[in-house]
């Protein structure tokens, strides 16, 4: 047997083209292909199982699907994983992708070297090679589509030339990403930030025109943080996650148009659909805005926003992100409880929440209620300021 590629292979263009690029250019004659399942729809993993198959490869697929929803979208709602308004739904999956390729690698009898689709401007060149280099790193990592910097046409052309079974064309160039998390479409003429995106793109949700024209509520239970029923009905994290995409997306929610500052300092445009990543990210602010105490969801905001930064590198075996972990993972021992929410239009609008752990007195807060002493208010807000006000006396007597 000649030289072994493991090739982390998606069935996408860049990915399909790699296959006998690795041939071509770099002399592998074993070409093995990784296909990770999470979460894609069942005919694009059968299609890439069949391209792999017409182009010779050893191919697997592997199926993460239930640890994609429990090990890494769970840990995603406890931290409102949310990167300027992206639910890190492509950046969450990479990590595993590469520790299954790994996995498959460590089986095989001979490797010299991972190879993978990503090119030289995106994010997952890093995501992935992280996970690589760290699970294996005596192994070197091949890159075709960045190392011979080919633009997404010179594919298509590349791929016409030798008989390579695509879908992409020149007219519909747009690249899509889909796991349990979200969707995100980007390419063609969406790379124009006025552009408006047709209607043809989206596939998980409807337009708010052709949404229910009847709102729905919806209870979600949480436990220490982590949702676990729907409605009363108690649910895995794959099947809550699944279900919701179906529902929140019938209404319309979860649909981003964003532009979004890369690893490397592009600024791109992007369009997401996470109808299910937008409904639960929303009831578990809800549900942590009940529990937790003013300085608490100040600081946990601080580390919501590094954890997410650190994910979407992928770093997601850094020392800090396993340090943020423990504090929010103590946080959540409290964020258990029931949220309501009104779908509707593209909208979830929280309507309602309770929780054992609620830092919420009604008698205190009431206007129409005596517990609270108001009268012994008097001398705290004779205090409150007082080094603020005397700076202003000294200012205005010495005119600094």
């Amino acid at each position: 047997m000649g030289k072994t590629v493991v090739l982390v292979y998606s069935g996408g263009l860049d990915t399909t083209v790699c296959i006998p690029l690795l041939r071509e250019e770099y002399g592998f004659e074993h070409v093995v292909t990784v296909t990770v399942d999470v979460g894609q729809p069942r005919e694009d993993l059968a299609d890439a199982a069949e391209r792999a198959k017409i182009l010779g490869t050893e191919h697997y697929t592997v199926d993460a699907r239930a640890e994609f929803a429990r090990d890494y979208c769970m840990p995603a709602v406890k931290a409102n994983a949310d990167y300027e308004g992206y639910p890190l739904s492509t950046a969450l999956a990479r990590p595993l992708i590469a520790r299954k390729a790994v996995e498959v690698a460590r089986s095989l009898p001979r490797v010299d070297a991972f190879a993978h689709g990503c090119t030289g401007k995106g994010n997952d060149q890093f995501r992935i090679e992280f996970m690589l280099r760290t699970l294996m790193p005596d192994v070197p990592i091949i890159a075709p589509m960045r190392e011979r910097n080919m633009t997404r046409s010179e594919e298509i052309e590349y791929a016409r030339a030798r008989g390579v079974p695509i879908h992409q064309s020149s007219e519909k160039i747009w690249s899509i990403d889909e796991n349990l998390w979200g969707r995100s479409i980007e390419g063609g003429r969406l790379e124009d930030p006025s552009h408006a995106p047709p209607e043809e793109i989206f596939k998980w949700t409807r337009s708010p025109q052709e949404a229910h024209f009847a709102p729905q509520v919806i209870e979600l239970t949480f436990e220490e943080g982590v949702p676990v029923a729907i409605d009363g009905q108690p649910m895995a994290p794959l099947a809550l996650i699944e279900y919701l995409n179906q529902l929140a997306g019938d209404h319309g929610v979860g649909r981003i148009d964003m532009m979004e500052d890369r690893m490397i300092g592009l600024k791109v445009r992007e369009n997401y659909e996470c109808p299910a990543a937008v409904t639960l990210l929303t009831a578990h602010r809800a549900l942590e805005a009940l529990v937790c105490t003013r300085d608490e969801l100040r600081f946990k905001a601080e580390a919501d926003r590094a954890w997410a930064e650190l994910v979407y590198a992928g770093l997601w075996l850094d020392p800090f992100k396993e340090s943020l972990e423990a504090f929010i993972n103590k946080v959540q021992e409290r964020v258990s409880g029931k949220v309501w929410l009104r779908l509707f239009k593209g909208s979830a609008s929280v309507i309602g929440r309770e929780s054992r752990w609620a830092l919420y007195d009604a008698a205190l807060a009431s206007f129409d209620d005596k517990t609270f002493d108001q009268s012994e208010m008097s001398g705290a807000v004779k205090a409150h300021g007082l080094p603020a006000r005397l700076y202003y006396q000294l200012k205005q007597r010495y005119g600094a």
